[in-house]
């Protein structure tokens, strides 16, 4: 016989409430970015990179690029990576991008 859950099962009020933030923003087809403050990343290729609503840099070298979005860290790893240019919105990366992890 399988029990069932009740609200006091269920884990955490915070990821509970991301999850109706979520599903709100999902049954209203309303852009995540906007409501959520989603990062958003654009690869071309292996090339270029392109991230719109980070919070900032937190690390930067040839190898690698890490940035601070607002539910997560974005890191970019590859080689002969450079920032092309930066504003407070978005930002160009360029070179042999090799892997995209979120943390």
């Amino acid at each position: 016989m399988k029990k069932r859950k009740n609200s006091r099962d269920r884990g955490s009020g915070a990821s509970e409430l991301v999850s109706r933030k979520e599903q709100l923003v999902d049954s209203l087809k309303l852009p995540k970015d906007l409501l959520l403050g989603a990062s958003i990343v654009t690869l071309t290729g292996n090339r270029e990179a392109w991230i719109e609503n980070y919070k900032g840099i937190i690390e930067y070298s040839d190898t690698f690029v890490l940035l601070q979005g607002k539910t997560c860290q974005i890191c970019i790893a590859g080689k002969g990576l450079s920032i092309d240019y930066y504003t407070n919105e978005d930002m160009k990366i360029s070179g042999c991008i090799q892997c995209v992890r979120y943390e």
